[in-house]
Parts: C-alpha cells; structure tokens; sequence
C-alpha cells in the first residue's frame, strides 16, 4: 500500500518537471501516452518493456526502453528502473542462459564456446566481445525468447501484486453480505 501510494505521488512531481518551456511542446503528447502515469497498467508494461529492452547489447538499453514505452504507452521511469537488472556481473550469465535457450530451440547440436577471460581491462571487454559474437544464432534466437519470458512474468507478478489489495477487499466485502 504504501509502495503504490509512493508511486501515485510521484507522478504530479514527474509532469512539474515536464512544465519546463523547453518541454512544454512535448507535453500534450506525453500525457496523452501515459508515459509517466503511474498507474497499473502503464507502470506493468513499462517494467515489461524494460525487462526486454535489458538484453539489448550495450547503451542502447535506455534508449529502446524510451522508444518501446512510447510506443506501447508503458511508464518510462519503471521501463527505464527495469533495464538495471543487466549488468556486467549478470550479463554473461544471462547471455549463457540464452544461449542453452537457443540451442534448445533450433535444431542440432550446439556447443557453447569458451570464455577465455584476461585480468587487463581492455583484453577482457575485447574476450567478452569475440564470445558474444562466437554465440551465434543460439544467442540471437534465444534472446528473444528469454526477454518475453521474463516480460510476461514480470508483468503477470506486477498486476497480481497490484491487484492482491483489490481483491482482498472485494472478498471481504462479500464475506460481510447476508
């Protein structure tokens, strides 16, 4: 309760800000899409949207997050919250697991190649590079499909957490009817 109550007052200081005369011709536009609404909906579509928009390969996670949520009319601060799960500790991992998701999808038999890590910096990002690349189709087949899992369950949990206070009371209030 108090989380959603903290959400809903957010949203009047997020359009103060879009009051700025260097926004201002955006704004019809940006109210109109729910953009910064922090409503259910809007909000479970942005972190929805936001939880795919995190496999994107590098910086360009924020800027699909604002693409995907205007045209999907999700909250771009959730969407743009949601992305932060991928980072250089969980990324080849998750870029792992996609891969044995791949391979599980397409036919024959793929083996997942070696990291071969280095302790300078610039060797290091350079191995982690030519291994994203070496994943292949495995890798690009298999994140999609792990980014609309992970969206659809975000976004089932989201409207379920959302809606548990809802329905608690409405089955409360139908106990108290004679």
């Amino acid at each position: 309760m108090r989380i959603r109550r903290w959400l809903r007052s957010l949203e009047p200081r997020v359009l103060a800000e879009l009051d700025r005369p260097s926004l201002a011709w955006a704004k019809p536009w940006l109210d109109r899409h729910d953009l910064f609404a922090f409503t259910r909906r809007p909000l479970a579509r942005g972190l929805a949207i936001g939880v795919i928009c995190g496999l994107i390969p590098g910086p360009l996670q924020v800027a699909g997050t604002i693409i995907a949520c205007s045209i999907f009319r999700g909250n771009v601060v959730a969407g743009v919250v949601a992305t932060f799960y991928t980072n250089p500790l969980t990324i080849v991992p998750l870029y792992a697991l996609a891969f044995q998701i791949g391979s599980a999808v397409l036919p024959g038999d793929q083996q997942m190649p070696a990291f071969a890590a280095s302790a300078d910096h610039g060797e290091w990002l350079r191995a982690l590079a030519d291994w994203v690349a070496a994943l292949g189709w495995p890798l690009v087949v298999g994140l999609p499909v792990m980014g609309l899992w992970f969206a659809t369950n975000v976004y089932l949990l989201f409207t379920w957490w959302w809606l548990r206070p809802v329905v608690a009371r409405a089955r409360r209030m139908r106990a108290r009817l004679p």
